[in-house]
């Protein structure tokens, strides 16, 4: 049984998956800044769209690697198609990567970083109780 038809069709596939993640996720990006973008400020709403569509684009990336290994796998190994492979697979994980640094600050094999939990302002003390600023170090005595 031959099953380069059946690799060749997978192939495909996953280019179609990695395109469509990529249509997609920016079709979704797009309706999330417009339905959801009540309460946000623009420069809030630019970054969360930005986040969103960087991040269907690694997808479709990945997808794309993928699809293309599945490929030469596929067909009679040659040095100029491995070649080819290499370079396409370094060019596309190279922007993984920089897209990567570019939303998410950080290398892709670093540690997420915690953002700080947001914060409210401070709120004035209750009606009735004044704050006390003490002196470091010396703690009040009921």
């Amino acid at each position: 049984m031959d099953i380069r038809p059946l690799v060749s069709l997978s192939a495909r596939l996953m280019e179609l998956a990695g395109v469509g993640s990529m249509v997609l996720g920016a079709l979704l990006g797009t309706g999330l800044l417009l339905f959801r973008r009540q309460g946000l400020s623009a420069p809030e709403a630019y970054r969360r769209f930005r986040l969103n569509l960087g991040r269907a684009i690694l997808l479709g990336l990945e997808f794309l690697v993928a699809a293309d290994i599945i490929r030469t796998v596929s067909d009679q190994p040659t040095l100029s198609g491995v070649l080819v492979l290499g370079l396409i697979v370094l060019i596309r994980t190279f922007l993984s990567f920089t897209l990567t640094v570019e939303l998410e600050g950080r290398w892709p094999w670093q540690p997420e970083r915690k953002r700080p939990a947001p914060t409210s302002p401070a709120l004035p003390p209750p009606p009735g109780k004044l704050a006390r600023s003490e002196p470091a170090g010396v703690s009040a005595r009921h």
